[in-house]
Formats: structure tokens, sequence, C-alpha cells
């Protein structure tokens, strides 16, 4: 499905309040498959679009004939800064992440898990870093209410992001289908948002309760279709890819 879709944030040269996504469901999937289809889809796209794999945008090259980087967030982590053994010392990263301009007023740094701190640090450290396609998975449970948990470490999901050009394309997840599970991970971000997280969400007694009639194993993915615009067209900003920009006033 390509459908638009909105969302009250920001404008910024990668950000719209109103964007253009694709989903895609499929039934006994899960991550693996999802990042092996996206990774197809893009790849596919690119040939039959520009008639290369190999692209370039805003003057550096972007390779998608290889196989996508396939990192854990504390991978990535390892990989691209120097934190080392402190990226699971909860108290380190609080500490590099006031450096970094976050305040615990704010952003509640002292409140936060190690898996949620870990987070925060790869989106102020490494995010910028992916220039070249990378799957970013295993986000933390707490921050991914609908997906499905890893069973051998529950606290965190079957979930990617897709990262290029340092940034994120598409996010997709094994789906929860258990709705018990479902209900406790919703009544859990109740109370993250009567605890002052913006960004949690609300109960949804309709989604539980279509849970409990049944649903299969199932893996589901979006890909943000601006940004791939703008990486095919060489395009520095999502305003040059969308019909109907947001304008500011002329005063």
């Amino acid at each position: 499905e390509i459908n638009r879709s909105y969302r009250n944030e920001g404008i910024s040269v990668r950000h719209n309040p109103e964007f253009t996504m694709m989903e895609f469901y499929a039934a006994y999937w899960n991550y693996q498959d999802l990042m092996d289809f996206t990774e197809m889809i893009i790849r596919t796209i690119a040939k039959k679009t520009v008639g290369s794999e190999q692209l370039t945008y805003q003057g550096k090259a972007v390779d998608l004939s290889q196989p996508f980087e396939r990192l854990t967030i504390r991978e990535a982590i390892l990989k691209h800064t120097d934190a080392d053994a402190n990226v699971d010392d909860a108290a380190w990263l609080v500490n590099a992440l006031r450096k970094l301009g976050l305040s615990e007023e704010k952003d509640k740094l002292s409140q936060r898990s190690l898996a949620s701190l870990q987070v925060m640090y790869f989106e102020e450290t490494v995010e910028e870093k992916l220039w070249q396609p990378t799957f970013i998975m295993e986000h933390p449970t707490e921050i991914s209410p609908l997906a499905r948990a890893n069973d051998d470490r529950p606290e965190v999901t079957e979930r990617f992001e897709l990262y290029i050009t340092g940034r994120e394309f598409g996010n997709g997840f094994s789906e929860l289908n258990d709705a018990e599970d479902q209900a406790a991970r919703f009544n859990a971000q109740v109370a993250a948002k009567d605890s002052g997280d913006d960004e949690a969400m609300f109960y949804d007694h309709d989604f539980v309760r279509a849970l409990e009639y049944g649903m299969p194993p199932t893996g589901g993915c979006g890909i943000g279709i601006d940004r791939f615009m703008m990486l095919l067209t060489d395009s520095p900003s999502i305003r040059d890819v969308i019909l109907f920009p947001a304008l500011r006033r002329e005063s």
C-alpha cells in the first residue's frame, strides 16, 4: 500500500509533516524476511529508474549492489564510535549524552534503561555516519510497543531500521500478535505518557480486541518514498520531491 501520512512534527530538509509511505505486510514472515525483501525492493527500483545500483548522492557514492550491512544498535555504536566497553555503562552514557546537549529535564536521562540510552547515543553519534545501506536491528522492547520481542533476549525486539546517506529510509518488524502481551505493552506506554513521555502511545482497545480473534505470525515494513526519491534524483531537500511543500508566509 502506498499512502499519504501525517505527523505533527517540524519541517526541515529531511522532514515534512505530510509525506508518502509504502507499507507491506506478509503472513508467516519475520524481520529477517522483511530485510531481504526491503533490500530487493530498494535495489530493483534503483536499477529500473536510474539504470544502476551505483548511485551518487550530493557528490558521494552510494553502492546498492553489495549486501546491505546488518548491525545491532550496540554493534553500530562499537563500530562507529570510541565508546568501547562504555557502551554497556548507563552512567557513562548519561554523561556522554549530557555533553552532547541532552538535558535531564527534557530527556529524563537518569530514568532511562541501558537499552534506551544506547538508542539515544546511537541517534546522536552514529546515524549520520551510516552512508552506505545499513540495517540497524534489535530496538528495545520499551520503545517498540508493536514489535515482537526476541525469544532469547526479551528486552529487545525483532525490529530493524534501514539507513542510507545517514537517514532513516524504512522501519519494519515481526508483528506482535499476542493479545495479552500487546495489552501489557500498551499499559506500559500509557504509564510512560503519564510520566511525561510525549512519544509514548495511547492504549488501542480496538487493536487488542482484533488480536484476540487471532493473527498469524506476520512481518510488516514501511519505507519513506520521499527520502527514496531524494536519493534517486540526487535532491538535497525533501521540498524538491513533493508536489506541495509547506511554504512560509511572505511576511
